[in-house]
């Protein structure tokens, strides 16, 4: 998303397509949920994501957790 496009009016539940960098808005909403604590976030607050994974993530932390948990490859 870039800082030109206006955040959604709606006040649900937001589907994300996670780019590099940016993210695009699918279904409009005003949040999307963290894929390790379930915590909702805020679109304008969302800065934590996996692009491989498709997840949004509320914290470093929760990014931290997230990546522990994935099988190591090589």
């Amino acid at each position: 998303m870039n800082r030109f496009e206006r955040f959604p009016e709606p006040h649900g539940e937001a589907e994300v397509r996670y780019l590099d960098g940016e993210f695009r808005i699918l279904r409009p909403g005003s949040f999307v949920r963290c894929a390790v604590t379930g915590q909702t976030i805020p679109l304008d607050e969302l800065r934590y994501w996996s692009v491989d994974l498709q997840e949004a993530y509320a914290s470093p932390e929760a990014v931290l957790t997230r990546v522990r948990e994935q099988p190591r490859q090589g």
